[in-house]
């Protein structure tokens, strides 16, 4: 008899092994907690209390009322998150829209930020209703081969878009010092925001976010300036937000528009930012209440995410949509161009734009920093000092910037070209992110109660289809254009070949794609509970 409870016992805990539950992480015994990663200490995290009932002991189902005083203690995460949608790679989407299509793509870009909306929720809601990040379930949902070859796409997908954003930065501190500090100095001061993060984070995770919130602002100001002073012209701003339109002049700029929303590390990032609030996992009215404040919220930080890109866009359109320069603008003369056409005024709109993206450069980089840290301990379950991971993450982006800076510092038109294979880069990433968080957030050994439903699910799949699907056409455009010569088209056949694999390995193995190599096949065993004894 103690045989086969021993024998049970061990088909119980490989289940546990290979498909972790729903708070599965608040099973483990304290020793086991404290070897394993977390995103933020028990004492680091906001605790959400019930203003109206702080006493309530009862669990049901139902969310509590709504309060403002709780939207407050959720509000944070979100705003973080809308980084990724402002960064110097997105104001560069931004202006060249803008000069080249006009006002005639506004109606995409507000449908695109919709979509990435409805991604990072399904990323908040992976780490809510399991307070574990996503970077943590990829490392027990997949084999050691493929979560290695996550990990490292991940990474790849971090440095391409930290490169933009030092870049972007050290542009912006060029611009500022009237060109005393060179690209190179720009980038130094920029890779030194790891320890201002450093130190902003032994403060608290309200100070950091308050920090953020500066930031924004000072970017919707700035811009909104630009909009201000420039004077787009209202009817066919109107007219380009709801009213479809696409050429066939346009339709790498739309593509653009599209791709630079969803940003690979930003995925992994809002799964692990919502566990900085301290809720009950258990219960779920709780878990429901969370969901319900964090939609609100993101849907807030997205929409002024939304205008600022709005702006940029229009600003460029009205002031350079059918010139001969329209065809040469990116972030390295969009300043000059713009004191060309708009001269001064108060503040000369150069400094203005200049303001704009610094702001944006390095608040994307201190989150690029951040997610860095999840994507690594989360992978690897290394348990590092936080100053030894951010150094460590950073390093990782600021050496290879530090080559780009020296090597591509000699003219503007080899910096475009390096920003157009950026974001190739980070267009190949896309489908290892959005993947698993499809796979995971439709599993209810995984979600328990909080897994999608099959119309979310479709409509989910649906947008990462859309997505992919659209940055797969920039992919073949980009590369008809640009490889050249019979190894390298080799090359990029052998890496498109095990690329497309890696792809229909990860759909085969989510549970909206039956198939015989989805680890859904394997049959586990039964868990047991001492009730059924």
């Amino acid at each position: 008899m103690e045989n086969d409870v021993k024998v049970v016992d061990e088909k119980v805990e490989e289940a546990d092994r290979l498909l972790p539950h729903p708070q599965s992480h608040h099973h483990l015994t304290s020793s086991e907690d404290s070897e394993s990663e977390a995103a933020y200490e028990t004492n680091e995290k906001i605790l959400i209390v019930d203003f109206e009932s702080p006493d309530d002991p009862t669990t049901g189902d139902a969310a509590p009322p709504f309060s403002w005083r709780k939207l407050w203690l959720f509000t944070g995460p979100g705003f973080l998150m809308s980084i990724a949608f402002l960064d110097p790679g997105n104001l560069e989407g931004d202006l060249q829209a803008g000069a080249i299509a006009g006002y005639s793509l506004l109606w995409l870009l507000m449908w695109a930020t919709a979509m990435g909306l409805l991604i990072q929720m399904l990323s908040a809601r992976v780490g809510v209703a399991t307070g574990r990040h996503l970077a943590e379930l990829c490392r027990d949902e997949y084999p050691t081969w493929a979560r290695y070859v996550l990990w490292s796409m991940a990474e790849l997908a971090l440095i391409g878009a930290d490169i933009q954003e030092v870049i972007g930065s050290a542009i912006a501190i060029q611009i500022l010092s009237r060109g005393v500090l060179p690209l190179w100095a720009g980038v130094v001061i920029t890779a030194s925001d790891c320890f201002l993060f450093l130190f902003l984070e032994n403060y608290g995770v309200r100070k950091l976010e308050a920090v953020f919130a500066v930031l924004i602002a000072t970017m919707g100001l700035s811009f909104a300036w630009m909009f201000g002073e420039t004077k787009p012209n209202g009817k066919e701003l109107m007219i380009g937000i709801l009213l479809p339109r696409l050429s066939s002049k346009t339709i790498r700029q739309a593509v653009g528009v599209v791709g630079c929303v969803i940003m690979p590390h930003n995925v992994f990032l809002h799964s692990a930012l919502v566990q900085s609030r301290k809720i009950d996992p258990k219960r779920k009215s709780r878990v429901q209440e969370a969901l319900n404040y964090y939609l609100i919220e993101s849907s807030v930080a997205l929409f002024i995410s939304f205008m600022i890109n709005l702006f940029v866009t229009t600003v460029f359109a009205k002031g350079f949509y059918g010139t001969e320069k329209a065809n040469n603008i990116g972030l390295v003369n969009a300043g000059q161009y713009l004191q060309e056409k708009f001269g001064g005024g108060l503040l000369p709109i150069l400094y203005i734009w200049g303001i704009g993206l610094l702001a944006a450069g390095q608040s994307s980089t201190i989150t690029g920093t951040y997610a860095g840290q999840f994507i690594m301990g989360g992978f690897l379950n290394l348990r590092l000092k936080k100053w030894m991971r951010a150094v460590i993450t950073r390093s990782c982006a600021i050496v290879p910037t530090m080559i780009v800076a020296i090597v591509f510092n000699t003219s503007e038109a080899s910096l475009d070209v390096l920003n157009e294979w950026l974001n190739v880069l980070q267009s190949v990433q896309i489908p290892f992110a959005l993947l698993p968080l499809l796979t995971l957030v439709s599993k209810e050994e995984i979600m328990g109660d909080f897994k999608i439903g099959p119309i979310l699910q479709r409509i989910a799949w649906t947008v990462a289809a859309l997505v992919m699907i659209i940055n797969g056409y920039l992919l073949l455009d980009f590369f008809v254009s640009e490889v050249d010569g019979f190894m390298f088209g080799v090359t990029v056949c052998v890496w498109t070949t095990a690329y497309v694999a890696f792809i229909v390995y990860l759909i085969s193995h989510s549970n909206f794609f039956p198939s015989p190599w989805s680890s859904s096949s394997i049959e586990l065993p039964k868990r047991v509970s001492i009730s059924d004894s």
